[in-house]
């Protein structure tokens, strides 16, 4: 079986009875792996990985410089508990303490770490909500845990948990130890009701442990939030992330908070130093005070400019256009490019239009239309206003080409 992604290899002469393929096991030859924004461009107007437009929000007075970086204990193990970081994530999250916090190396790490200590592989599952992140089949696959799926409603753009389908999978299947739920969702930037977690959370044939990633949470209500039922339940884990509101991606933490034996284990079976010291000097900074008022402030005005260019998408119907669809609860929009003569959404358009976008105009979006319920839909990362602004001109230009 080929590896995926390794071309043009000249297998190495010696030694003649060793074949890379019978070490590496069956389920890794044959993942596909997750296929991130930047695989596909790197330069120009950067509208397509969901990041924070405005910048990281720690204060420029606070000085962090090369040389504050350099001067760190660069050559000591970094702390491997950082509960200053998880004290001040539990105040602004309004939980107990840092027992009910956990820091990854991005959240990728931590759902990695939640199928490894939940599921053993060949025999249990996870069940996911599809459209929905790719990293929880990624690292379902990896681990060798099979999928079960069960799609969400996407009739008129709803994108909400199908509740009734859901609580039949789990009745039926013993297996299913982690349901994964995205709140708001990606693609779809929809919210779930904190009713819809709790009917899962309160299920009696549901056994495991329900997953709720809301790595954009920041740009919807503080109430929306299901970490406001961590200390009332204890078989729901809450994702979230400082990539997103606080716009620091670049530093890979992600965050678990859940009641205290989930974190014990999660402590128990994370690699001893998984955070490292920058990332974590960073973190405290972006967690003071006045960075948290920086971030509120960014994101308010995010918020502003998300209904500005919903506002301002709205003239581009007569050009084949259509309304978002979802929640508009992130820092994106979900938007059908249709057929200009049946007015349906247009999968051969839509990607033509988005690789015109990014080849010749320089406004990188991400094409979505491959997955369930957003038939030729394009996702469009809410930027700046001067960003918003270019991204409208060209599209309405290549809109009226194509």
């Amino acid at each position: 079986m080929p590896i995926h992604g390794l071309e043009n290899y000249s297998k190495a002469s010696k030694p003649a009875h060793f074949n890379i393929e019978n070490v590496i096991r069956p389920n890794i030859l044959a993942l596909l792996p997750y296929r991130c924004a930047r695989d596909d461009y790197q330069s120009g107007i950067l509208l397509d990985a969901n990041e924070n437009a405005m910048g990281h929000s720690i204060e420029a007075t606070q000085g962090i410089s090369v040389d504050q970086f350099v001067n760190l204990d660069l050559h000591r193990y970094p702390d491997p508990a950082q509960i200053e970081i998880k004290q001040r994530i539990a105040e602004l999250r309004r939980i107990p303490g840092p027992e009910y916090v956990f820091l990854g190396v991005g959240s990728d790490e931590v759902i990695d770490l939640l199928i490894r200590v939940s599921c053993t592989p060949s025999k249990d599952k996870i069940l996911i909500t599809p459209p929905t992140y790719g990293m929880y089949t990624v690292c379902a696959q990896v681990n060798d845990v099979p999928v079960v799926k069960v799609p969400l409603i996407t009739e008129g753009g709803a994108f909400q948990l199908n509740i009734p389908a859901i609580k039949e999978a789990v009745a039926r299947d013993s297996s299913i130890k982690l349901i994964f739920a995205c709140s708001p969702g990606n693609p779809t930037g929809t919210l779930i009701p904190l009713l819809d977690i709790k009917q899962i959370l309160e299920d009696p044939k549901f056994k495991g442990i329900v997953v709720v990633d809301e790595a954009y949470i920041d740009f919807a209500s503080k109430d929306d939030s299901t970490a406001q039922l961590v200390e009332e339940y204890s078989n729901i884990v809450v994702l979230q992330t400082l990539s997103k509101s606080f716009g620091l991606a670049a530093i890979r933490l992600g965050v678990a908070i859940a009641q205290p034996p989930l974190i014990q284990v999660l402590t128990n079976t994370k690699a001893p130093y998984n955070i490292a010291t920058p990332s974590s000097v960073l973190a405290l900074e972006a967690l003071s005070p006045s960075s948290i008022e920086s971030m509120r402030s960014k994101v308010a005005s995010l918020i502003s400019q998300r209904s500005s260019l919903i506002e301002s998408l709205k003239p581009l119907a007569q050009y084949g256009l259509g309304s978002p669809i979802g929640g508009n609860n992130a820092n994106f929009l979900l938007v059908p490019i249709l057929d200009r003569e049946a007015k349906k959404p247009d999968n051969t358009r839509s990607v033509k239009i988005y690789k015109e976008l990014a080849e010749k105009r320089g406004i990188v979006v991400r094409f979505r239309g491959d997955q369930l319920g957003c038939d030729g839909c394009i996702r469009i990362t809410v930027g700046a206003e001067e960003e918003n602004k270019e991204l409208l001109k060209q599209l309405e230009d290549v809109l009226k080409t194509f």
